[in-house]
């Protein structure tokens, strides 16, 4: 049985340690340098040496230094962290030949469905009626949400963007000013207790399109990020969740 390290011992961190428990596992680490409960407050060597994974759900302030311990220490990794994605083909170089790291913007395998269907859907809107068509990126979270806006949302706008050849820039920002017709616009809510709404739209003077996913719970994201890890352990190379989904379910 594998031993799986948890960097990051927040809302995320415990779920998952609680679903180890239900599954008969018990963590082989638990880290975090603020929560009660834990291990060890640093990685490094010792704190990670019964580790032969581990799933990190901490901070986009100490992510880059996680991810370069772990090559360190020759660790595979499963990221779940998000507000780093500007530095992916930098991990990508940084990982190469060394560890085995999978990450995601979200592990949740409804999210996942949703990804095929967006991508599906802006395929075949933006090749036949591309013209016709505009398309539009919100979403809502929690009032706790460290990113804005989230990876998930990113990782939508991405695939949006890919089916409409007039869309080449995805703006994040707030919007002072006329939206370009190349732009594509991500927009974001913070407030309440929600776990996770996005909303794709492809608006037209005829009609409105509308893709909504909406997370009841953390459930589905902790059991992908597991599933994640039993993947991951004997690999080496980058990966993507959602490329390799069809494999791992």
């Amino acid at each position: 049985m594998i031993k799986i390290g948890l960097v990051g011992y927040g809302r995320m961190g415990r779920q998952i340690a609680d679903l180890m428990k239900i599954k008969g596992l018990v963590p082989a680490a638990i880290i975090d340098p603020y929560a009660d409960g834990v291990t060890a407050k640093e990685i490094n060597g010792e704190s990670l040496s019964n580790a032969d994974v581990v799933i990190d759900f901490s901070s986009p302030d100490t992510i880059m230094e996680n991810i370069e311990t772990y090559i360190q220490l020759g660790i595979n990794a499963v990221i779940g962290t998000t507000g780093w994605f500007d530095k992916i083909d930098k991990v990508k170089k940084l990982t190469e030949n060394k560890i085995g790291l999978i990450w995601s913007g979200n592990f949740s395998l409804g999210v996942n469905l949703y990804f095929k269907i967006i991508e599906y859907a802006s395929n075949l809107i933006g090749n036949l009626a591309g013209d016709s068509y505009d398309p539009m990126v919100h979403e809502f979270h929690h009032n706790q949400k460290k990113d804005s806006p989230s990876g998930t949302a990113i990782m939508i706008a991405d695939l949006v963007k890919a089916g409409f050849n007039a869309k080449n820039s995805i703006v994040t920002e707030r919007l002072d000013r006329k939206r370009e017709n190349n732009e594509l616009h991500v927009s974001s809510t913070r407030g309440g207790y929600i776990p996770g709404t996005h909303i794709v739209m492809f608006d037209s003077l005829a009609d409105t399109i509308e893709l909504r996913h909406t997370a009841r719970s953390r459930e589905g994201f902790v059991a992908g990020a597991l599933t994640a890890a039993f993947w991951i352990v004997d690999k080496k190379g980058f990966y993507n969740f959602s490329e390799i989904f069809n494999a791992i379910q």
